[in-house]
């Protein structure tokens, strides 16, 4: 395949955060659809709105690679593993150890965790994991080139971004600097030559892991945020790119001043072509913070749920809408893939139903995707539906082990129930209501719930 889409499939749309328009996608380069997303920084355990990006952006990688070829989309997620709430964690978890053996202890045993969570939510592996300590050389680069354009400067060992060098700073969040400055906690120091300007690269304080700095300071230091971002999204997909994706608390600062020093950088009208945001996640009802003790980590829920129920019920809403995360609704999500998988055939189409397909291709509609999927659970749509869920990353095997281990022990043998079963079906044969009737409600009284349709009673499971 060239890399075009494929015949028949319908054109996708976007909406993108930098026009605060739903537009058609064509990529810079069908043969090679470039995705940039934020990653974790791996301080600390995952929590369950670090969920939702990695949920997101996994299911419209397998949607850009449905419709352009695997081997023509290359999806980038960082690892950010240098910043001082990984130092400050580092220096509590193990003082007896030097900080950068303990920053290294810490990152490796958190970002394992990550990788062990987010594989139990069914996400693909990106294609490339960068992490920033090994794109310090890139960081140096992209700020040399900073300083020489007249977009940056050195002042007391800092290296900082010039935000008025740059007339159309802030075209992300569309906002006057006035009201950018108000909204951000932003440390206003005495060498900045600006209040907005940010800092792209910092010393060293004593113990702190630290590189040659750019910029002629003598001193050892570390990159700011923002500019690793920028780093490695140009080492692996190049000055600019078609979508760059991240949660909406990203817009400002990080997503901002990415642009900022990527396109001040490289002389470019764009960093990235599409900017995607997912919304804010709640957690019955409230802000998720520590202070409220409604702070959930992906591994406290997985304890409890399967990952296809976190992974379903995050895609219940649309991804741009802020979400409520419940346990009534991760109880009717339970129901709902059990239904799925109940209805879906043994044998799978190897590709997602059209009318889901349409429904993604529309800015990831997961809802009305959802509601197409209800609709094939009838005979005609069961292969469809199998080969769906497939696609979308669901797998049955770890759902049954969990309704298993949740089930009450049974006062009847399975064959002793399969038994009842035939007796009933042959009482439905003859129309004998009330037996077929009276048969169900004592297996009911056994704890035994049979399920039926109208091709008759299609199997059994526990009365949980």
């Amino acid at each position: 395949m060239s890399g075009e889409t494929r015949p028949g499939v319908v054109e996708l749309k976007l909406y993108n955060t930098l026009t605060r328009a739903k537009e058609t996608f064509v990529p810079l380069d069908p043969a090679r659809v470039r995705m940039y997303v934020c990653g974790p920084t791996v301080y600390d355990l995952a929590h369950i709105g670090n969920a939702r990006p990695v949920i997101v952006f996994d299911l419209l990688y397998r949607l850009l690679r449905h419709l352009y070829g695997t081997d023509h989309v290359k999806y980038v997620r960082n690892i950010t593993d240098v910043d001082d709430k990984i130092n400050a964690r580092a220096a509590v978890e193990y003082p007896a150890l030097s900080l950068n053996e303990a920053i290294a202890r810490v990152t490796a045993t958190t970002e394992a965790q990550f990788h062990d969570d987010i594989e139990a939510l069914g996400v693909l592996h990106p294609d490339v994991e960068p992490r920033a300590t090994d794109h310090i050389a890139e960081m140096r680069d992209l700020i040399e080139k900073l300083i020489a354009s007249g977009n940056a400067y050195v002042a007391e060992n800092h290296v900082l971004f010039s935000v008025p060098s740059m007339p159309d700073y802030g075209q992300l969040s569309r906002r006057p600097l006035d009201e950018l400055l108000a909204g951000a906690r932003v440390d206003v120091a005495p060498y900045k030559h600006d209040a907005m300007d940010f800092v792209l690269w910092k010393p060293s304080k004593e113990g702190e892991p630290g590189w040659p700095s750019p910029g002629g300071i003598e001193v050892p230091g570390r990159p700011g945020w923002h500019i690793e971002c920028s780093a490695m999204s140009w080492k692996h997909l190049g000055e600019t790119f078609d979508i760059h994706g991240g949660g909406i608390d990203l817009i400002f600062p990080h997503h901002e001043n990415e642009i900022a020093q990527s396109r001040c950088a490289f002389h470019s009208g764009v960093m990235a072509k599409v900017w995607m945001h997912n919304g804010f996640l709640q957690v019955e009802g409230e802000k998720m913070s520590k202070s409220l003790g409604n702070f959930v980590t992906i591994r406290d829920l997985l304890a409890d749920w399967p990952g296809d129920v976190l992974r379903l019920n995050m895609l219940k809403t649309h991804y741009r809408q802020p979400i409520d995360w419940t346990v009534k609704s991760l109880e009717e999500s339970a129901k709902i893939l059990e239904q799925w998988f109940d209805a879906a055939a043994p044998d799978a189409y190897p590709r997602p139903a059209p009318a889901v397909l349409e429904a993604l291709a529309d800015d990831l509609n997961t809802p009305k995707a959802i509601a197409e999927m209800h609709a094939l659970k009838d005979h005609a749509g069961k292969k469809a539906l199998a080969g769906t869920l497939a696609f979308l990353g669901f797998t049955e095997a770890p759902l049954r082990g969990w309704l298993a281990s949740r089930a009450p022990e049974l006062d009847i043998a399975p064959e002793a129930i399969e038994a009842r079963i035939a007796e009933r079906i042959e009482a439905r044969r003859n129309r004998d209501w009330a037996a077929s009737d009276r048969i169900r409600d004592e297996l009911l009284a056994q704890g035994v719930a049979l399920k039926d349709n109208k091709d008759g009673t299609t199997s059994w499971e526990p009365k949980r």
